[in-house]
């Protein structure tokens, strides 16, 4: 309940433009196996796996070190929450130009057109009948969002219905010799 009330919290402020950023150089790679090493257990005991295809040459982003590892947690806990089956999810990454590009690709349920449009807004929830097996608000990937724009970046999704999803993140390298420039400061 706590975790909830503190997204709701920082999502209204990341909103309003009041949500303080600190902006540190962050090991992309290292803050994704931190992550797949705290959902290891959870995935394990399901039968399940998580991949890691880290092939992105540079790594190094300019990032909050709170908030980006936290549309991280986001993406896999949603890819375990979800799961109907052992969960299979691969994290991969690479880099295009000065974006690093991170892919988190599961075998869920997987989305239909209406939710692929809808599934960043504020409060949306893949409707499923009758049945709240699955808790949260809906404020997940609304605060990956915001957090992934505060950042200079994008985030997308491409899924289909009964195929899994796969979640990209891109976010611009961190320029060499600039500090602790804010992305996009010109810094």
């Amino acid at each position: 309940m706590q975790d909830q009330v503190r997204k709701i919290l920082e999502t209204a402020a990341l909103e309003k433009g009041e949500l303080e950023l600190k902006f540190a150089r962050l090991d992309a790679h290292e803050a994704i196996r931190r992550t797949a090493e705290a959902f290891a257990l959870a995935v394990e005991s399901r039968g399940g796996s998580i991949r890691l295809r880290l092939e992105a040459g540079d790594a190094d982003i300019e990032a909050d070190p709170l908030h980006v590892p936290n549309v991280l947690r986001n993406r896999i806990d949603n890819a375990v929450k979800y799961a109907r089956r052992p969960p299979d999810i691969l994290v991969a990454t690479a880099t295009s130009g000065d974006l690093l590009r991170i892919a988190v690709t599961d075998n869920g349920p997987g989305l239909g057109p209406e939710a692929r449009r809808r599934v960043f807004d504020k409060y949306y929830r893949v409707p499923s009948g009758n049945v709240h097996d699955v808790k949260g608000f809906g404020l997940g990937l609304s605060y990956a969002r915001l957090v992934v724009k505060a950042h200079g970046g994008t985030i997308g999704v491409q899924s289909e219905e009964g195929r899994g999803s796969t979640f990209s993140v891109e976010l611009p390298l961190r320029r060499k010799g600039t500090g602790n420039a804010r992305p996009g400061s010109g810094r």
